[in-house]
């Protein structure tokens, strides 16, 4: 029960970078907004260049296209107001503000976990059911699949949104993080949050550890069947097809389950924020930078769109 004589808060302040002088927290918001405006720029781009080009209409970039318009809204919710604390430090955000970024970031961030893991399943009917990958992966199926993301997105936002903000905060305001994030909210909650750090728990296998597992099974079966392709050429071919996606499989699920998988007794706050400086920030970056750059596709696709200006260089 909360205490005596305490105050029910009705917002809440943003530690962020706080603890940084001016001069660091200038040099971050340079680097971040940098970063935001390239991560924003590139998913455009993939996304433009993917619905122009007919070669490009395959369920792999369907569901390329599905992450990079997920990734914008997530860096969306979440950049521009950690942007702002870096300039003007201890911002206010209301309780009713915090749920609806607390909302929206859950919903994307859990929507990319599972576009991840449709990709992943994509690749493996690719490569190892080829003569049947058409059927497999219909429109149909790749609508449902992309739907499904969002639907598990959306209902594990809920759960976690309702677990969180039935509790009560009061006296403690000032959030240890530059977002409104799961456990530095219940860490301001005055009353016993067992019952939500279980269900916090619960909902972090569910969308990091069970996709994670899924993918690398999947990564399992491709590789031996990659191992059995008699040219050496067809192995490149098919290791390629997969690299980029299993990069950004690793570091997005890796600096996730750093924060969200960890007992509570080994959480630091100082060093779940550094973390989170990591997905927020530079893995969304990774999905246009890794699949432009790594995609001989998506560069000859780019490189057509250039050449289409009234003023080719």
């Amino acid at each position: 029960m909360p205490k005596k004589n305490s105050t029910f808060v009705t917002e809440f302040l943003f530690e962020g970078f706080s603890s940084f002088g001016w001069q660091h927290r200038l040099v971050f918001f340079i680097v971040f907004l940098t970063l935001y405006l390239l991560t924003l720029s590139g998913n455009v781009i993939i996304v433009t260049i993917i619905r122009l080009d007919r070669h490009l209409h395959t369920p792999m970039y369907f569901f390329l296209s599905m992450l990079s318009i997920s990734e914008t809204f997530y860096t969306v919710t979440i950049i521009p107001r950690m942007l702002s604390g870096l300039l003007y430090p201890y911002q206010a955000i209301d309780i009713q503000g915090c749920a609806t970024q607390l909302f929206f970031y859950l919903t994307f961030g859990i929507n990319n976990c599972f576009l991840l893991t449709a990709m992943g399943y994509d690749h493996y009917v690719a490569i190892c059911n080829p003569l049947r990958y058409s059927v497999i992966m219909g429109k149909k199926a790749c609508i449902h699949l992309a739907s499904g993301s969002l639907g598990i997105g959306l209902g594990m936002a809920i759960i976690q949104v309702t677990s969180v903000f039935g509790l009560p905060f009061c006296d403690d305001f000032v959030i240890a993080h530059f977002f409104c994030d799961v456990r530095p909210l219940l860490k301001l909650a005055c009353t016993d949050t067992t019952i939500n750090e279980i269900i916090n728990f619960v909902v972090s296998v569910c969308v990091l550890v069970l996709p994670m597992g899924l993918v690398f099974i999947s990564y399992v079966v491709i590789i031996s069947t990659i191992l059995k392709i008699a040219s050496a050429e067809g192995r490149k071919k098919a290791f390629a097809t997969c690299a980029s996606h299993l990069t950004v499989v690793i570091i997005h699920y890796g600096c996730a389950s750093i924060i969200y998988l960890k007992p509570k007794s080994q959480s630091s706050l100082a060093q779940d924020r550094l973390i989170s400086v990591t997905y927020t920030v530079i893995t969304p970056l990774l999905n246009p930078v890794v699949y432009s750059l790594r995609n001989k596709e998506v560069k000859e696709a780019l490189r057509k769109a250039i050449c289409l200006r009234p003023f080719s260089s």
